[in-house]
């Protein structure tokens, strides 16, 4: 019996520096209702999904910034889109900034079942950008200065009838993301982005946003036989135009949808996870061919050596 789950990317256009969470949530919230009239039982919204990306200015005092970020889940602002997903039938997946009772912080996902609980939690591995000030720039990039990178690795859960996994932005630039899911037998991953289609380091990039934006996911989902649900928050948001093109990435590496808009926008796929095996159980066999005494290096070094 083929296990099928319909899931919808939920992109959202830009959000700007004034809009109010409330404002947010009524946006998710019309997302949600639309990916309910097209069947989908799982909604993916994108990273930092509450806020405008406000990484993009730098404070020298940190706690100037706690606003951008959630202290628990659901809150008073996010609860109406939890009661409303309850009340649909629908899950959904949800980025946004977390700040800990430690004083930690994450740029965080969590998976929501359709009954309103909370599956799981994953908190972003691979920051990006810059952890200092770097006043030279049309706008900053300080990720690393806003947020921890999580040790906690990338899990896989058993939800929405089959093995699901999460993956913020810049994880989806990494081989080992997708690895260390398929490795866990993963059979849908699901990753929001917010990424500038200005690169400040090399902008001779700028042209590959798109291109190279599928490109990983795309091999992704291949080389691990699984989808890749990968959801944007594009447009121009406080000046700065960012990357829309959010995507439903079958197991063979097709694109099954794709976004056409900057805007908030809704596109879903029907998703047969038993399609994986047509590739986990052929080319990539782990246990048949995978060679790990080989691939030392991998975790054994962090940046190249390179010999004499």
């Amino acid at each position: 019996m083929a296990r099928i789950i319909t899931v919808a990317a939920a992109q959202m256009g830009p959000i700007q520096r004034d809009h109010t969470r409330e404002s947010c949530v009524e946006r998710l919230i019309t997302l949600l209702r639309i990916a309910h009239d097209k069947g989908a039982e799982l909604v993916v919204f994108p990273e930092l999904a509450l806020t405008t990306f406000f990484p993009r200015w730098f404070v020298d005092d940190i706690s100037q910034a706690h606003h951008w970020y959630e202290t628990s889940m659901p809150n008073k602002n996010t609860q109406p889109l939890f009661d409303e997903a309850k009340r649909l039938g629908i899950g959904f997946c949800l980025g946004y900034a977390e700040l800990t009772e430690a004083g930690e912080r994450f740029n965080t996902q969590i998976l929501v079942d359709a009954q309103g609980n909370t599956v799981a939690k994953y908190r972003k591995v691979h920051i990006p950008g810059h952890a200092e000030h770097e006043p030279d720039r049309p706008f900053q990039h300080a990720e690393r200065y806003y947020f921890t990178p999580s040790d906690e690795g990338f899990g896989v859960w058993k939800a929405f009838g089959g093995r699901i996994g999460m993956m913020i932005c810049n994880d989806r630039r990494w081989p080992e993301s997708y690895r260390e899911m398929g490795l866990q037998g993963v059979e849908m991953i699901l990753c929001g982005y917010n990424t500038p289609l200005h690169y400040v380091p090399d902008p001779s990039q700028d042209p590959l946003a798109g291109f190279h934006n599928s490109l990983v996911m795309q091999s992704g989902a291949y080389q691990n036989g699984t989808f890749v649900v990968g959801v944007a928050k594009g447009g121009v948001e406080e000046g700065v135009d960012s990357l829309a093109e959010s995507t439903i990435i079958g197991p063979s590496g097709e694109i099954l949808a794709k976004t056409v808009t900057s805007a908030d926008e809704v596109v879903v796929a029907r998703c047969d996870l038993d399609w994986c095996y047509q590739y986990k159980n052929t080319l990539f066999d782990f246990d048949r061919y995978r060679r790990p005494e080989v691939y030392t290096r991998i975790t054994a070094q962090r940046g190249a050596i390179i010999a004499d």
